[in-house]
């Protein structure tokens, strides 16, 4: 084992070994002399190997953690003694934890050295990259940095390919132009100011080795089937170790399982071996990660022999005698071949991982089971590897300690093996590692250095890198054990103290200072920060102070008035304010107040509680086809306040980057689905200060692929057995398959039938088959979403032909004539036809006499008519197949009846029976069968109206008919008319027609109730009576008695007041009623009576008033006046009614629609705004009593509004006209120079012609009589020329002018005078757009410019 180069560690008794240049030395340090800091690093080391060193202790001790001030100085201050609370503090400092911790220095403030970032104790130098060993501090002077390697200084002069960081304590070293290896080694690292010194971890550099494989012959193993066998590994001794795993010669990693496993050092245990076994290249491979290598050992190969096998391959050898002559490999009960004794030991540290294992042979294999003997395994942290043979615990404790039992079992037996285990541990921290002192001059503080281990550590203390009894003496420092008590500190004693914990496993390192200061306070917490919580959690409102004495931190809320609720409010010992359940009402403006005995410090912060944020509508799970859309709906209730941020995720990732999906603020849309897109979709809420989610799946189903690969088997004459493989069913499971065939010989192809359905599970379906039919089948398969399309054909099957297996169905026989009888039948198909040569062979006889059967052939058809038959007889028939091949069995006989003639015979005995004044019953004696002469329909019944009884009715002779299905001798006739003569007769109908009717008889109805009288009128409505007129009932159905007049008023809430009745005359139509109430609504109601009672009533309402003069009205005077906001309309009023409104309309309006309405809401005065100026209005006031009264009216008032007087204004002496009339005119005047211009500059072109015959559509020439261009005129300024584009600035690019650059014909250079006029044919169209435009394609759209003219003539040079 390769022992640990220098580390920082104090021990007394202990061998440390130490390696340099693959020379050893022992160095005993058991005698410790004060032989300074140098010697005192010398005797540092640890003893642990590389890779196995315990936990660090708190990142806080090495890395950037605040300075900490314990809650022991809290105690102190208050006059406590020192040494009884001591347990107080450490059982404080666990209870508090995080909330307890004490303050930070500022930076601005002197301070100690502090490491706060370095390496980790074991670097392993990466060969692709240079060394880098961290060490960063800080401090107030910024501290200085030194290094030591293997305890001495280490000068970076004499190294040159080694330099430290700017302002940093960091070392690089370069080692692309030297080994490595020179530069392995222990390093430490101290910064030190003048206030103290602080170092680092030993921080053990190596360089990783990955050494080769020793070379070796390994001879070829042949075993006997059934045996164990082990195959050794034993990979290079480098560092770190390699990972082991085997391979054969294509670098596949070799099956392993229950029987074969791989042991923690590599080995390849065999149970039990068989002939599968056998192989040539079983291959160990170790992969060194540190140096990206992996090292191969020799293949192995393995040949596994039954017995037979193996007598045969050496009996040659041998002399013919068998070399094994014992028995093969019998079944066994296993035995260990891993560990090899009964029992074992084995020693773990604490926090490490244990793994113990244990490999069994035997034949069956036996299964491994562990169990702990003195308790229970500890689940969370337990696994099993290599099938069970290996059990793994992380993170081991002392709890797990133990005796562990490895079960190895098969149906012959069991063994078992028992495993100790001890926990030893390395130095470990009880109550964290040693916190920073900031002190006060005159106050008392305690560093506490208090960890454990097994064996028990040893603990060292040095102050400023110097060993404790080498410092400089301290009045105020004393130390015990693993305490430093300081009293009545002064300026001056600042330091860094260094607590060394080690024992035979480890060592912990831990830098405290001890900054004594005297500051005022001050709050670090920035001012009027804004805390933000969720409503139901808990808030912690921050207070960070620093002061020296250390500040006393008191909250306020709002106002400085009184303290905090305790059951709300939780003051820490830090200076955090908790609020434990945050509720609306805890919102507001927070006062922290830092006191000290040196000042007051306070700062303010804000509290706001905000609604929690909820998914209200979650996405649900969807099923969807392919190429269809889904929508998840993702509906959130979130605080106001807080901007949300909608997150949705597929499968835990990202969604894909497809246009497909589509976020809108509460929904996700994918279009399109494809089968890739099934997963689970998660919609996220988040906030900046909470999140909800909620998930749902997607299935993306489509109808099913098409089976494939069907195949013919079990040929038989009449069945053959049809196989097929399914198809991709797309996460719809197939509900069934369809049969389907084509038959060649009787249709043309592409004619498919269903032949049979099989449940979706099966792929095979055995077929029964036709005769005489030439076969091809397909098959489909259904799902939910559909059907597939269908399989390709299968091979053709051809059935040799047959008779028939059966006869025609649905025979029967019918007569269409009264002398025939027409036999039909359902023929066959030509499935069922079976051969050649089809034809029905028809037989028929009357049933009632036994004569032979007549026979006829028929072909091609479904029916055949025998004529001469007499009328409606019955008769017996068949019909039997026929083919080439013969007949299908005999048929079934049927039967059938010949045609029907019209009844010859009427009912007889017919009589009515009246049962009331609208209903009757008629009776009858059924026609004998014989004389109907066919089907028996029914019989009917023929009525008529004669005449009334009553005198004033005229007579009435249309006839009804009501109709009796079925054989009835009765039957009833309703709806009739009372008092009424009535006739009829009854007949009988069959399937050909009806019968002759009875003797026409009569009877009479009796009187009933008359009808509703025909009118009823109000007529000479006065003040207090009125009169009332009618008509008699049309339908008086007997003899009027009289009438009832009944009647009572009716208010404006329609509720009726007390009812009078008056009983009339029959022969009265008019009646005056007295004595009514003046201006009263009332409600009539009359009937008619007869002897059989009163008839329905008919209503009519009428209202009593005066007609010899108008009622007077309820207005009065109606006023107007003008004022600014309109005109003021006031009147009088004394009328009941309250809905009033006022109606105007201009005065020579007509009609009364045009009238507005304005509600004046029980006012008697309004004013009327909107009226135009310079009209006058008609104006009256309305008085609406019940809907069926007429409203009241005033007389009408006539409002003028005058109109405003406005000064006439001559606008041609106003500046503006005279101004505009100007701009005009010049405008005018530059463009006719323009158009001169234009004109002679174009005569110059000598493409002037080419430019006149130009075709262009949207090219205008210019226009002579008015001197305009055509594509510039002001119905096309701002439209965009065809085949021009906007551009996505807004501008809009004109089109080529006449004296641009731009060509107009096919091609070719263009020239410049040494004038500058341009010569030649120009042309504007780029170089890549003249094989895609003709002459009215695409014009440029770029206007003419100098530039443009400069890059047209660059390109020429």
């Amino acid at each position: 084992m390769r022992r640990p180069l220098w580390g920082f560690m104090i021990l007394t008794g202990i061998k440390i070994e130490a390696e340099q240049k693959n020379k050893t030395s022992d160095i005993r340090g058991g005698e410790r002399k004060k032989r300074g800091f140098k010697s005192f690093l010398c005797e540092s080391a640890h003893t642990c190997p590389v890779g196995r060193v315990t936990e660090w202790g708190e990142a806080g001790v090495f890395g950037g953690g605040p300075w900490r001030r314990t809650l022991m100085m809290e105690r102190r201050r208050m006059g406590e003694t020192d040494l009884p609370l001591l347990p107080l503090v450490v059982a404080a400092a666990v209870l508090l934890g995080h909330l307890a911790a004490a303050l930070e220095v500022p930076l601005d403030l002197p301070q100690p050295p502090t490491i706060t970032h370095q390496s980790p104790k074991d670097y392993i130098i990466d060969p692709r990259e240079n060394i880098v060993i961290h060490c960063e501090a800080k401090g107030k002077p910024h501290p200085s940095f030194s290094w030591t390697r293997n305890g001495t200084h280490f000068d970076l002069d004499q190294h040159p390919n080694v330099h430290m960081r700017a302002h940093s304590g960091t070392l690089v070293v370069d080692i692309s132009r030297e080994r490595a290896e020179h530069y392995e080694g222990a390093y430490q690292c101290t910064a030190r100011n003048k206030h103290g010194t602080a170092v680092s971890n030993d921080i053990v550099v190596r360089q990783p080795r990955s050494p080769l494989w020793s070379k070796e012959k390994i001879k070829p193993i042949v075993i006997q089937e059934g045996v164990s066998l082990v195959l050794p590994c034993r990979p290079p001794a480098g560092f770190p170790p390699p990972i082991v795993f085997w391979m054969d010669n294509n670098f596949q990693r070799l099956p392993q399982s229950n029987r074969v496993s791989q042991s923690l050092n590599g080995d390849l245990y065999f149970s039990n071996v068989l002939r599968e076994d056998s192989r040539n290249d079983y291959i160990c491979y170790a992969r060194f990660p540190h140096t990206q290598t992996i090292q191969q050992k020799q293949p192995i190969a393995v040949k596994v022999l039954n017995l037979d096998a193996i007598n045969d391959t050496m009996e040659a050898f041998y002399n013919d005698t068998d070399l094994f002559s014992e028995e093969p490999a019998d079944e066994r009960k296993p035995t260990f071949l891993l560990p090899l004794e009964a029992t074992s030991s084995k020693m773990v540290l604490r926090g490490q991982v244990l793994e113990m294992e244990c490999f069994a042979e035997g034949l069956p294999t036996p299964e491994i089971s562990w169990a702990k003997v003195s308790g229970e395994l500890p689940g969370a942290r337990v696994s099993f590897l290599h099938h069970q043979k290996v059990l793994r615990i992380v993170n081991v404790s002392e709890a797990d300690a133990g005796d562990y039992r490895c079960t190895a079992r098969n149906q012959l037996g069991s063994v078992h093996h028992t495993i100790r285990i001890t926990v030893k541990a390395a130095p470990y921290w009880i109550s964290g590692a040693p916190r920073n002192l900031v002190l006060a001059p005159g106050e008392n503080g305690v560093l506490m250095c208090r960890a454990s281990g097994t064996a028990k550590p040893n603990i060292q203390w040095a102050m400023n890198g110097v060993p404790i009894e080498n410092a400089p003496k301290d009045p105020s420092r004393k130390v015990e054990d693993d305490t430093i008590i300081f009293t009545d500190v002064q300026m001056g004693s600042s330091a860094v103290y260094q607590c060394n914990i080690s024992n035979q496993h480890g060592y912990l390192l831990a830098n405290a200072f001890v900054n004594v200061l005297s500051e005022p306070p001050r709050v670090l917490t920035p001012a009027n920060a804004v805390y933000q919580v969720i409503k139901n959690h808990r808030a912690l409102l921050e207070c960070t102070s620093f002061g020296s004495p250390i500040p006393k931190i008191t909250w306020f809320k709002e106002s400085r008035s009184g303290t905090l609720d305790a059951e709300t409010y939780e003051e820490h010992d830090n200076g955090t304010l908790e609020i434990r359940v945050a509720q609306p009402r805890n919102s507001g403006k927070y006062t922290c107040v830092a006191r000290n005995s040196l000042g007051i410090y306070e700062n303010h912060v804000y509290l706001e509680v905000k609604e929690p944020t909820r998914i209200l509508k979650q996405p649900e799970y969807r099923m969807v086809q392919r190429g269809k859309s889904v929508v998840f709906e993702c509906k959130v209730k979130h605080d106001p306040s807080l901007v949300p941020t909608m997150t949705w995720l597929k499968d835990d990732g990202e969604l894909p980057d497809d246009e497909r999906f589509v976020v809108d603020a509460d929904s996700l849309t994918i279009a399109d689905v494809m089968e890739s897109d099934a997963g689970v979709y998660t919609c996220i809420m988040n906030t900046t200060l909470d999140h909800d989610s909620a998930s749902a799946e997607l299935t993306v189903v489509e109808r099913p692929e098409p089976p494939s690969d069907l195949e013919l088997t079990d040929h038989k004459k009449r069945s053959v057995q049809l196989t097929w493989i399914p198809g991709d069913e797309h996460n719809s499971p197939i509900e069934k398959f369809l049969i389907q065939y084509e038959d060649s010989l009787h249709h043309r192809r592409g004619h498919w039938h269903n032949l049979t359905e099989v449940p979706g599970s099966k792929t095979t379906a055995h077929l029964k088959l036709s005769p005489y039919v030439h076969y091809t089948f397909r098959v489909l398969a259904v799902n939910s979403m559909g059907v597939s399309r269908p399989s390709f054909p299968s091979k053709m099957y051809k059935t040799d032909p047959s008779a028939p297996d059966e006869n025609p169905t649905d025979v029967h026989g019918f007569g269409t004539e009264h002398d025939n009888l027409v036999i039909s039948w359902k023929p066959l198909s030509g499935l069922q036809a079976n051969g050649p040569g089809l034809h029905y062979r028809v037989m028929w006889r009357q049933k009632m006499m036994e004569t032979d059967w007549i026979t006829a052939t028929v072909a091609n058809n479904s029916k055949f008519v025998v004529s001469g038959t007499p009328t409606f007889v019955p008769y017996v028939l068949k019909v039997q197949a026929v083919n080439d091949f013969g007949a299908a069995p005999e048929p079934a006989v049927a039967s059938g009846l010949s045609g029907e003639d019209l009844p010859i015979a009427a009912p007889a005995s017919v009589q009515a029976y009246v049962l009331n004044s609208t209903l009757a019953e008629i009776h009858w004696d059924p026609v004998p069968p014989k004389l109907i002469r066919g089907y028996l329909k029914g019989y009917m019944v023929y009525y008529w109206r004669e005449r009334s009884l009553h005198k004033h009715n005229p007579h009435h002779t249309e006839k009804q008919i009501l109709t009796f299905s079925g054989n009835h001798s009765k039957g009833k006739l309703p709806g009739l008319h009372p008092f009424s003569v009535y006739s009829f007769n009854v007949r009988v109908y069959n399937g050909k027609g009806e019968g002759p009717p009875s003797h026409n008889q009569q009877f009479e109805t009796p009187e009933g109730v008359p009808g509703a009288p025909t009118s009823l009128t109000v007529t000479n409505s006065n003040l207090d009576s009125l009169s009332l007129e009618w008509k008699p009932p049309r339908d008086r159905n007997g003899l009027l008695t009289g009438y009832t007049l009944k009647y009572h008023p009716v208010n404006n809430s329609n509720e009726l007041g007390p009812e009078e009745e008056l009983a009339l005359a029959a022969n009265e139509t008019s009646v005056t009623l007295p004595n009514l109430k003046y201006s009263t609504r009332y409600k009539f109601y009359l009937n008619a009576k007869t002897r059989e009672g009163p008839g329905p009533v008919v209503t009519q309402e009428a209202i009593t008033i005066v007609d010899e003069a108008p009622a007077a009205s309820p207005f009065g005077s109606v006023n107007s006046s003008r004022g600014e906001d309109g005109t003021l309309i006031s009147w009088e009023y004394w009328g009941p009614d309250r809905n009033i409104y006022l109606e105007y309309v201009v005065e020579n309006s007509e009609g009364e629609d045009e009238w507005r309405k304005e509600p004046v809401n029980g006012s008697q005065n309004f004013m009327l705004k909107g009226l135009k100026e310079g009209l006058s209005y008609r104006v009256r006031l309305v008085a609406q009593g019940h809907a069926d009264q007429e409203p009241h009216r005033s007389k009408e008032l006539t409002v003028t509004v005058p109109a405003v007087a406005s000064r006439q204004v001559d606008i041609a002496t106003q500046g503006w006209f005279i101004g505009l009339m100007c701009a005009i005119a010049l405008l005018i005047l530059i463009l006719l120079i323009i158009c001169f211009i234009q004109r002679n500059k174009g005569g110059k072109y000598p493409v002037k012609e080419k430019e006149d015959a130009h075709t262009d559509p949207e090219f205008q020439p210019m226009k002579d009589e008015d001197c305009t261009f055509g594509e510039y005129s002001d119905n096309e300024d701002h439209k965009p020329l065809k085949g021009s584009r906007t551009p996505s600035s807004g501008t809009v690019k004109r089109d080529d002018s006449d004296d641009s650059l731009v060509d107009y014909g096919e091609g070719g250079d263009g020239q410049f005078n040494e004038d500058g006029s341009f010569i030649g044919q120009y042309s504007g169209k780029s170089a890549s757009r003249d094989t895609t435009t003709g002459a009215e394609g695409l014009e440029s759209s770029e206007a003419p410019s100098p530039i443009n003219a400069m890059n047209s003539l660059n390109s020429f040079v």
